[in-house]
């Protein structure tokens, strides 16, 4: 009794452990696909689940493929049954195009196993049973897994408790057909989520990392999808689409670049523009800061790029295009960019100091400078002649004592500028220019720049007048920004970007800016009608919000600047330490969870890139939100119920099948059934308590076949055993039954019984010539066994019921669930079916978990004979030495496929921590055990903690997924860890 107990305890906290991991999923459902990503409006309407036309998880693909499944499982119906049952299988098949989809299969988290079905109210699922539940074999027979199939089908459809523990949803908030219902969820399905304050809530996913100050991002526009970061310092990096880095740089101005490490400083590189037709002019403009006779300068300079390398600047070919004398060291501006006019734009800050002293009226309104100002030059066909020339339509070009160069004016210290593309599909918007312009002590501002515009500083701050002498002068005509704020939110401006990309149509037109200081992100909306521009700040998600693979919802706070992508996407480079020195900068791309484009619309496949120099790969350092620990533990509420020993039959109308078998079952012909064993073949007959009347299809057979079953499906709570029973007779009869129950069992039945199932039981009581082999994995089938077993003729008056109804006539097949084996004469052709499932197996199935072996013992915890002590190894089965790295799967189930992750080091074995370990570490181990991947990885000791005499011996595993054993990856060292066996990492190898 005591052994029993022990083998119940895993099983019973692995259910607990499970059920409190859905509790605390339930009530905080949100958009989500079973691929992980979030819904999307399809790019043509549904045909069959319509009701997702607008939004959900199906394209016309799927949609098609659940069409044509729902065919398949319909065909099994005469037209009343199609009318009773065709509504709940089509609902239930077509919520995997539900925007709930991955809340309705429990597939939020992708590192734990998602439901086979979706998640039903109680109410429904109850309706469900009592009208069509022997339709729930149909559903299960193309979910990859003929166990489950065989077992759910004989323990789960007779009993309502059971049926509906398996498909219900116990939040009756977010389960089917509720989650349709509630107000709450679909007020504002699909739009970008805002929080009670109404702060847009956005995800994050982190691109790269350990960048010393990263000041500006660009991409070449030549297909390749690479981008160039350029850091404080003077380097410039190659990033390639994969998220790797060249460990070569492309720019390399660290002795040239004037700046400092202190904390603040505004000198250094800070900006670098490509041309825009860079694959064929090969040229890049930078602007940095310089020192020259102890004179501070700002130049910029024009690079060829290298004639043997693609991904390196031609150090030897700068040429200054333009230098400015610098008065202090703080307001350097600091951006270039290529108009849409093929122009390059130039802004320089006013020169320093505060409130622009210079001069009468200071440098920004004093056009016969360059410093405050927006310049606009043609670096075109400048290669025999002067560096830049002026192009025919600057403003100021015939004005006394204006410099040419000048576009713009009255601009204090502008941070980030971008162009926009314009809308995506009218193009609206194309060619504006954004500034970020930061302010004095009061107001921080963005503009829209125009040629000849004046933009009022020093005369005004924001809307607010600085210098009212200034700004009560007539002449000012100065541009208004377009949205201003005061320093209570922020206290530095950084310039951002209209969204124009694919991926995140709800973004499209949104100017997303952030603020250096206050690590603010924030959003300007333009209302076409009045051309104001609304402001919404944007905050991160909730973990709930952003439980997306590779996704986070956090980010260091001071935002240095914005980019985009060769397609339009996002992103922002911050760091944790603003110094040119620290390398705490990272770059995120900013992603909306609520909603993406439809599969296929934005598939980008990059231009293959030329690498000369290694690769670095990129690791992730933030903590993915799918990843992260929960802080709180919900106490989970349960309910006891009774365990009831025999199911009974619910009366039912009966449905009359008269279609063909499926399709997909091969019909045999009447030379390819099985001959008899003696001259007169024997006819078959049984009883049962409930007959129905069929009309058998027209092909018909000499042999006559006859079956008359009575159903008693006996479950003990131990074990769960169903006992079969058969009895057969000689006796003719002239009725088949048949009917609902009868047909549809037998049709899902036919082909599981094709496949080898046998789960063993403890307590079952043995056939009289049981099988010489054991249960083999479903991969290799074992042959059937000799016709003169009892076990024989169960088998095949299983399968001889599956052809011949009692006229001969070939019919699609029955089965019941109590049988009695007798002798026959019949060679059989299929092996048994065994539809026993022992309880914690049963548990697991019902929370979708997947089982692909069936055999009993736990091997692992066996000592074999020949194991070493203490000499620094141990020896394994037969003698054979255990290397450093081996891993194993201890399992208090007796199961070889998973367990916790132990591993061998130094001659003991030892546990793994879950911090960091994912999918990719999990196949590391699964492959070192003889498997193709891991299925998931279970995490807070879910499949079972060690003692307190076991050892942690790895935490913090990172792994590629390519790796010899764990030790091969990135890790802390050996015995080094900060958890408990609590966080003993389990995995589900397959």
């Amino acid at each position: 009794m005591t052994l029993q107990i022990n083998t119940l305890v895993p099983h019973q906290i692995l259910l607990a452990f499970l059920l409190l991991l859905l509790q605390a999923w339930w009530g905080n459902c949100h958009p989500q696909c079973l691929d992980y990503k979030p819904p999307f409006e399809p790019r043509q309407p549904l045909v069959f689940c319509k009701e997702y036309s607008k939004f959900g998880c199906c394209d016309l693909e799927k949609d098609e493929k659940l069409a044509f499944r729902f065919s398949t499982i319909m065909g099994n119906f005469d037209h009343l049954g199609y009318n009773i049952c065709g509504k709940y299988i089509r609902s239930i098949l077509c919520q995997e195009c539900s925007p709930y989809a991955a809340h309705l299969y429990d597939a939020e988290d992708a590192n734990t196993p998602m439901r086979m079905l979706p998640g039903l109210c109680g109410d429904y699922c109850s309706s469900y049973w009592h009208q069509c539940r022997y339709t729930l074999s149909l559903l299960l027979e193309d979910t990859g897994s003929p166990l489950q199939f065989a077992n759910l089908t004989a323990t789960l459809e007779e009993d309502r408790r059971r049926f509906c523990d398996f498909l219900e949803l116990k939040d009756k908030q977010y389960c089917y057909p509720n989650v349709l219902t509630n107000a709450e969820l679909n007020a504002n399905l699909g739009s970008v989520r805002e929080d009670p304050k109404g702060c847009l809530e956005l995800c994050l996913q982190e691109v790269a990392n350990g960048l010393r100050n990263p000041v500006a991002m660009i991409h070449a526009d030549d297909g390749t999808q690479r981008f160039f970061v350029a850091e404080q310092l003077g380097y410039v990096w190659v990033y390639l689409a994969n998220g790797s880095r060249i460990d070569r740089p492309f720019l390399n101005l660290t002795q040239a670049v004037l700046t400092t490490p202190w904390v603040g400083d505004e000198r250094g590189f800070l900006c670098m523009a490509l041309h825009p037709r860079f694959t064929t002019v090969r040229k890049a403009y930078v602007y940095y800061s310089v020192s020259i006779k102890k004179e501070e300068r700002i130049r910029i300079s024009e690079f060829m790029l290298s004639a043997h390398d693609d991904n390196q600047l031609d150090h030897s070919s700068e040429r200054t295009i333009l230098e400015v004398v610098e008065p202090a060291s703080n307001h350097n501006g600091g951006q270039l960019l290529f108009g849409h006019d093929g122009y390059l734009y130039i802004f320089i800050g006013d020169g320093g100091r505060a409130g622009d002293p210079f001069g009468k009226f200071g440098n920004s309104q004093n056009k016969s400078t360059l410093l405050g100002k927006v310049l606009r030059i043609d670096i075109d066909n400048n290669d025999d002649g002067a560096p830049y020339s002026i192009p025919s339509d600057n403003p100021f070009l015939g004005e006394n004592e204006a410099r040419p160069e000048v576009y713009a004016y009255g601009v204090r210290n502008m941070w980030r500028c971008s162009i926009d593309r314009g809308d995506p599909l009218t193009g609206s918007g194309r060619g504006r220019m954004f500034c970020g312009d930061v302010g004095q002590n009061k107001y921080e501002e963005v503009d829209l720049i125009v040629k000849g515009g004046n933009y009022g500083w020093r005369a005004k701050e924001g809307f607010s007048c600085y210098d009212r002498k200034l700004c009560q002068n007539s002449s000012l005509d100065d541009i208004l920004p377009i949205f201003a704020y005061p320093h209570k939110l922020g206290k530095s401006v950084t310039g951002g970007y209209i969204y124009r990309g694919c991926q995140m149509p709800n973004l499209n037109g949104l100017y997303i800016f952030g603020d250096f200081m206050s690590g603010r992100l924030m959003s300007l909306k333009e209302n076409v009608i009045t051309g104001e521009w609304q402001y919404n700040e944007i905050c991160m998600g909730r973990d709930q919000t952003c439980r997306f693979p590779k996704l986070i919802n956090s980010y260091y706070k001071y935002i240095i600047s914005f980019a985009e992508d060769e397609a339009g996407e996002l992103y922002f480079l911050a760091t944790g330490a603003p110094s040119a020195t620290a390398r705490a900068g990272i770059i995120y791309k900013i992603v909306d969870p609520s909603r993406r484009a439809p599969p296929g619309k934005c598939s980008i496949k990059p231009s293959p890139v030329k690498i000369k120099g290694k690769l670095i790969p990129f690791y992730p350092k933030t903590e993915f939100v799918v990843n992260k620990k929960p802080t709180t533990t919900p106490v989970p509420t349960t309910t006891t119920r009774k365990t009831t020993t025999t199911t009974k039959k619910t009366p039912r109308k009966p449905i009359i099948i008269i279609k063909p078998p499926m399709p997909t079952r091969r019909t045999m012909r009447k030379s390819q059934l099985p001959k008899p064993t003696a001259p007169t073949r024997k006819t078959i007959q049984t009883t049962r308590k409930t007959t129905m009347r069929t009309t058998a299809l027209p092909t018909t057979i000499k042999a006559t076949t006859t079956i008359k079953t009575t159903s008693a499906t006996t479950i003990k709570p131990t074990t769960l055993t169903t006992t079969i029973k058969m009895a057969m007779t000689t006796t003719p009869a002239t009725t088949t039954p048949t009917g609902y129950r009868t047909t549809i069992m037998t049709t899902a039945s036919s082909r599981t019984a094709q496949i080898p199932i046998i789960t063993p039981s403890p307590t079952r009581r043995p056939l009289q010539n049981p099988p010489s082999t054991v249960s083999k994995p479903l991969t290799s089938p074992r042959p059937p066994p000799p016709a003169s077993t009892t076990s024989s003729a169960l088998q095949m008056a299983l399968t001889s019921a599956r052809y011949l109804d009692h006229s001969g006539a070939l019919t699609t097949p029955r089965y019941y669930w109590s049988q009695k084996p007798t002798v026959s004469s019949y060679k059989p052709h299929r092996p048994l079916i065994n539809t026993t499932l022992p309880k914690p197996q049963e548990e697991k199935l019902r929370l979708g978990e997947k089982l692909e072996k069936t055999e009993e013992g736990n091997q692992i915890h066996k000592r074999p004979r020949g194991w070493g002590t203490g000499h620094g190894y141990k020896r394994g089965r037969g003698g054979r030495r255990l290397r450093v790295g081996s891993v194993r799967l201890v399992s208090a189930d007796g199961l070889s496929d998973r367990g916790r992750v132990e591993i061998f080091i130094g001659g003991e074995w030892g546990t793994v921590c879950d911090d960091l370990f994912t999918t990719k570490a999990g196949a590391v181990v699964c492959r070192q055990l003889g498997f193709r991947t891991a299925l998931a990885v279970m995490k807070r000791a879910a499949l079972g903690e060690a003692d307190r005499t076991v050892r942690i011996l790895l935490d913090d595993v990172e792994c590629e997924g390519g790796e010899r054993s764990l030790l091969g990856c990135k890790r802390s060292r050996v015995g080094k860890h900060n958890c408990s066996h609590a966080e003993d990492v389990g995995v589900i190898c397959g």
